[in-house]
């Protein structure tokens, strides 16, 4: 056919003919790629990742190679996708094996085409390209997955249509000629600048340092420019080229980072003068840990925060970030937490915490949950072809709606400048999944705030410090913050080899604050984290500061009857009992054991009616039931009279600011129940009922003790049950949980925080381990070794599916189906999506609910979802499986 010669198109919209030309995108992702390493905290991060300086050559010659990372795209087989059907040839092609082809000569078929494009882009076959190999695969690998060189690039077969009017050696003329011209300096420097074969030599200083840590950080660099750069909001369509288009595309990357805020000068401005602690919480003296925290020095680049719970963990870990905010030492915060829960309460604290800091108008933080779409107090509904419409869109300008693009997509989360999410979010950057490095290069500008790094497994631990060697690595900065952590751990995590023994342990202060060389001292201090740690001294003033003295008692059952009399018993006497099993199951069972007693009138109630609290209700419930916790057990004048009981799951146990003046608990590690002892008696100036005046709590216990669980038998969360050839379960280490029973039974009354280090390492520390089993005898240590083997086969599994920073970009095969490595993250289940929202037990308009992960296995998440009403509950049925969803939560039909 005859005609006008056809342009390559990078980019394609709705409708036909409607194209981007191949060089204008091109140069749209390299024009981001260079105003985002432009920023002073990039450009940090990308020079400790090399472990050198990189000369402005360097960088010029990492954007051209940016600027080819869709250069696949002009084979004949991907044009045709743009071309009307009679045109197109019988094979349509990709673009990803194709550039491998071409970039990195890989092609064993049409090799005679395939060098004519490669001269035409001037890369002639020459030594120093072989060298750059892992950039340029880290730039080919911009879909989120390392590329397997060897078996994707399957040869160029450029073989057109006959009769077609396109010829990719012209298209990479004009790209070859456009890069030339518009990265100039990448070029410079060598015998034949001028000629189509310009390039770099292999001698040359000025080439990117091969390290395997610049290349996995260059990798998650261009995934963001290509994220951005492909965004139609910022680089609208041009199909027709134009010599002089890389202006355009400059002066758009410019302000595109600017709007969606990896550009923070703006906001960093008015942070300069309100990184004060009273200016930035309004509580007039700081407590010692929340000073020490925020004077550490900014080189000392790994914090460990311990303090008890309602302490001001919060407030020092947002300190921190203003000061190292306003230093230009980070761009971001990602504030990690171990619970959907926890985070969706963080995330107001850190708003309000943020609007002191940069005012009305400035940061907000993304709510990093997925199935929510939140930014500050904005909500956002997700519309087809991957919109969002926010429910102040009339009301916001262009500029404030763009800052939220981070939040319109879970893979963009962390590219926020501030996040509120659960820590898995942020461990997805150091697993073998799909987008791993965008993440990771997101993450390296933000403080990253790991809260309760205790709760974490040792397969959870093991990706932890895999995401911390990575983002340290890269000068990222990290807190990690727990009220229990033990010395093992604590050791762990500041790069030790030898734990103190139990007498050092428990000599250590507490709170403190602890960094790679030493713990700080509580109160202010010259050079805080080079001197041994000192106990602090907590300021008079400041609540979160206060001592409490807790009377312990040991109930002889566990029985939802024995919890529900005790918790009646102390209702009736006017207090606010707070409830926390172990499981659902048995939360459940003493909800409705109050109820059989004529217990709803003290019951927290929601809707006009009783409720409880656990994990297993929809999102839009949870949020209500945790205000109506929240009001129930409010530390303020909102706090109703009379008594009332709050029964839940470890649910209850983080980030709801409640105040109980009793508390009923199942026994636990004793980390988890110092934990939960954070939410007894937590604020000063409450009025407390006759007989409550100090706190309280009884811990429900097995009856015939915790050696049956040795079988090894699954009780109530403790214990183990087989599980294929291994063991799982919730708290699986009977040893800890018999320290901690023999803690509460020998030790009448508590008091925190004086009592926490002594408790915490009297059930941790593997000296009174042994001590047990040289009491107890072999049973208790055959189990323990065999919990251990099965710990050391998750560590196992875990270093199996974690990116390495040290190995060159693309020695990894990552797995072309990464649901396994994300199941076993967040053990959370199917998401069933409702074909409209419907109003659910509590009246509220809900649209989803997710599943334990273990009623998930084998459902088809595609399968159509159906809601029928019954009563004021709802029946969903889906892939063959029914369930109920009322007051009690989500239920299997048949069973709980």
């Amino acid at each position: 056919m005859g005609g006008k010669r056809r342009e390559p198109w990078g980019k394609s919209g709705e409708l036909p003919g409607d194209f981007h030309h191949l060089a204008h995108h091109c140069a749209d992702v390299a024009a981001c790629f260079e105003a985002i390493t432009a920023l002073p905290t990039i450009r940090a991060r990308l020079e400790a990742a090399a472990g050198a300086p990189l000369s402005a050559r360097c960088l010029a010659r990492l954007t051209a190679l940016v600027f080819l990372h869709d250069i696949g795209k002009l084979h004949p087989g991907f044009q045709a996708k743009g071309w009307l059907p009679a045109e197109r040839p019988a094979l349509l092609r990709g673009h990803v094996a194709e550039g491998l082809a071409l970039l990195m000569r890989l092609s064993s078929q049409g090799a005679g085409d395939a060098a004519r494009v490669r001269l035409q882009l001037g890369l002639p076959d020459l030594d120093w390209w072989d060298d750059l190999h892992p950039f340029i695969l880290a730039s080919l690998s911009h879909h989120g997955r390392p590329l397997d060189a060897p078996a994707v690039a399957t040869g160029w077969e450029a073989a057109a249509p006959s009769g077609t009017t396109y010829d990719p050696a012209e298209g990479a003329r004009i790209i070859g000629t456009a890069m030339r011209s518009w990265f100039p300096d990448a070029f410079a420097g060598s015998p034949a600048a001028d000629s189509p074969a310009a390039g770099l030599s292999a001698d040359d200083d000025d080439n990117p340092p091969l390290a395997p840590r610049l290349q996995h950080l260059f990798a998650g660099l261009v995934a963001l420019s290509d994220w951005l750069g492909s965004d139609r909001d910022f680089f609208d369509f041009e199909a027709a080229f134009r010599d002089d288009y890389i202006d355009t595309a400059r002066a758009r990357a410019l302000k595109a980072v600017a709007a969606i805020r990896l550009d923070v000068e703006a906001m960093r401005r008015p942070a300069a003068g309100r990184t004060g602690f009273t200016a930035l919480t309004g509580f007039a003296v700081p407590a010692a840990h929340q000073q020490a925290t925020a004077e550490v020095p900014a080189d000392r680049r790994l914090v460990i925060l311990e303090a008890e719970t309602g302490a001001g963990k919060t407030e020092a870990a947002v300190w921190r970030f203003a000061r190292l905010f306003a230093a230009g030492a980070v761009d971001g915060l990602y504030f990690a937490l171990p619970t959907r829960s926890a985070a969706l309460q963080i995330h107001g604290r850190v708003n309000r915490l943020l609007e002191r800091l940069t005012g009305p108008d400035g940061l907000k933080a993304v709510l990093a949950v997925p199935g929510y779409l939140k930014v500050g107090d904005a909500v956002g509904t997700a519309l087809p072809h991957w919109r969002v419409r926010w429910d102040d869109e009339g009301e916001r300008a262009e500029d404030e709606l763009a800052a939220r693009w981070a939040a319109e997509n879970a893979r963009r989360f962390l590219a926020a400048p501030v996040a509120v999410g659960t820590v898995d979010q942020a461990m997805l950057a150091a697993l073998q999944v799909k987008h791993a490095h965008l993440r990771g290069a997101c993450l390296s500008r933000s403080l990253l705030v790991v809260d309760e790094v205790h709760a974490s497994d040792r397969y959870m631990g093991e990706i932890l410090a895999k995401l911390l060697d990575i983002h340290l690595g890269a000068g990222g900065h990290a807190l990690l913050m727990s009220a229990t952590l033990g010395s093992r751990a604590r050791t762990r995590w500041l790069g030790g080899t030898r734990a103190p023994d139990f007498a050092a342990a428990v000599a250590a202060p507490y709170p403190a604050v602890w960094a790679a060389r030493g713990a700080s001292k509580g109160a202010a201090s010259a050079s805080p984290a080079a001197s041994p740690a000192a106990s602090p001294t907590a300021s008079a003033d400041d609540p979160r500061a206060r001592r409490k003295t807790v009377a312990m008692s040991l109930a002889p059952g566990w029985s939802a009857q024995e919890a529900a009399d005790r918790a009646l018993a102390a209702a009736r006497s006017k207090a606010k009992v707070l409830v926390i099993r172990n499981t659902v199951t048995a939360a459940v069972a003493t909800w409705e054991a109050v109820r059989a007693a004529g217990g709803d009138d003290v019951l927290l109630q929601l809707s006009s009616g009783p409720a409880l609290h656990h994990g297993r209700f929809a999102a839009e419930d949870r949020e209500a039931l945790d205000d109506a916790v929240e009001k129930a057990l409010s530390p303020g004048p909102e706090r109703p009279d009379g008594g009332m009981i709050v029964i839940g799951t470890q649910t209850l146990e983080q980030s709801l600011d409640i105040d109980a003046d009793h508390l009923v608990t199942d026994l636990c590690p004793v980390d988890v129940l110092l934990q939960r002892l954070g939410r007894l008696h937590r604020h000063a100036g409450v009025a407390r009922p006759t007989g409550f005046a100090a706190p309280s709590c009884v811990v429900l216990a097995p009856g015939d003790g915790l050696e049956p669980l040795l079988a090894p038998r699954f009780e109530n969360g403790l214990g183990a049950f087989q599980a294929d050839s291994s063991l799982s379960g919730v708290y699986m280490d009977l040893s800890v949980l018999e320290l901690t029973r023999r803690l509460v039974a020998g030790q009448a009354k508590w008091t925190i925080p004086d009592h926490n280090r002594l408790l915490v390492e009297s059930a941790l520390h593997e000296d009174r381990i042994e001590d047990l089993h040289a009491e107890l005898g072999g049973g208790w240590s055959a189990y323990r070794d065999k919990l251990l083997g099965i710990i050391g086969a998750m560590a196992q599994a875990a270093h199996g599916v974690v990116v390495s920073a040290k190995a060159p970009f693309g020695e990894e095969r990552f797995p072309g189906d990464d649901a396994a490595i994300r199941t076993r993250l967040g053990a959370e289940g199917a998401r069933l999506t409702f074909p409209a929202p419907v109003n659910s037990p509590f009246g509220h308009p809900v649209s989803a609910l997710t599943l334990p992960a273990h009623w998930s296995r084998g459902l088809d998440p595609a399968a159509p979802v159906t809601v029928e009403r019954d009563g004021d509950a709802l029946r969903v049925a889906v892939d063959g499986r029914r369930f109920r969803y009322d007051r009690r939560g989500v239920t299997k039909e048949g069973g709980k």
